[in-house]
């Protein structure tokens, strides 16, 4: 019996792994490092067809450039699922109005900044005081007196940390969109 269950393990090993299943698996990482639906990729996707340059790049910087990723990334949040419930909270203000959609695109020059409850001022300072270790993207300025966050320029595919093959994901998508 031992040797079956060897020889079944080589059968799988060998196989072959798929160009869809390739792809597949870097759109769902992509999918599930932003924490949104296929629907919403999808739409993303068509968005960066429709504008001039590197549709892959484009895609990336469209998720980068959403409300709850931006939270995130200025340390308001521990995750990105965390943002989402503060910004559906209405905790979070971007030029002075409040804004509850998580999905909300960032543009420069945007200032983020807290509602002027206690309650948020309390869950966002514990936040930032538990992130202080992580830097701070380069596209994006803190100020920790004021509590205000500020957008200063569309993120860089460089500066992305993420080990994802953008081009996979497009071309997962080259039939549907």
């Amino acid at each position: 019996p031992q040797l079956k269950s060897t020889s079944a393990n080589q059968s799988t090993s060998n196989k072959k792994i798929s160009q869809y299943r390739i792809r597949l698996e870097e759109k769902q990482k992509l999918r599930f490092h932003y924490g949104i639906t296929e629907r919403q990729l999808l739409n993303y996707v068509r968005i960066a067809r429709k504008a001039k340059g590197s549709t892959g790049e484009i895609l990336l910087q469209l998720l980068e450039m959403r409300l709850d990723n931006i939270i995130f990334r200025l340390g308001m949040a521990p995750t990105i699922p965390g943002a989402r419930q503060l910004v559906n909270h209405k905790h979070i203000i971007v030029n002075h109005r409040i804004v509850d959609i998580p999905s909300y695109r960032c543009k420069p020059q945007d200032f983020i900044t807290i509602k002027n409850r206690q309650k948020s001022q309390d869950i966002i300072t514990k936040n930032i005081d538990f992130n202080q270790k992580y830097k701070i993207p380069n596209h994006l300025t803190y100020n920790s007196l004021e509590k205000k966050g500020f957008v200063n320029q569309i993120l860089d595919r460089k500066l992305i940390g993420l080990k994802i093959n953008e081009l996979l994901v497009v071309e997962y998508y080259s039939r549907q969109a």
